[in-house]
């Protein structure tokens, strides 16, 4: 710690000083007021961890509509069953009774 004393109130204590000054003030510049600042890294830091989220939880119901999709496409009955409760289709002769 002496030496940083020594180099702080030495011979060269003005131009010490004032680069000390003016590198604090470049980093204060380039972290908060620059174009490609830290705020903004950590904000699109965030939002990247938002949109990864949204990204699994859309994967996630893609598949199950797959599966859906699959269960629907391969079995008659399911599909019937589907239609009928999802768009109130009816067979010929049957009796539809709508209740909300």
């Amino acid at each position: 710690m002496g030496k940083v004393k020594d180099i702080w109130n030495g011979r060269h204590k003005g131009f010490v000083r004032y680069a000390t000054v003016i590198t604090a003030l470049a980093l204060i510049y380039a972290l908060f007021f620059s174009d490609d600042n830290l705020l903004r890294w950590c904000k699109a830091g965030i939002e990247l961890r938002r949109q990864r989220r949204q990204i699994e939880r859309y994967q996630e119901e893609i598949k199950s509509m797959d599966e859906r999709i699959k269960t629907l496409s391969t079995d008659r009955d399911s599909l019937e069953q589907y239609a009928r409760e999802n768009f109130n289709f009816a067979e010929p002769g049957d009796d539809v009774y709508l209740v909300k």
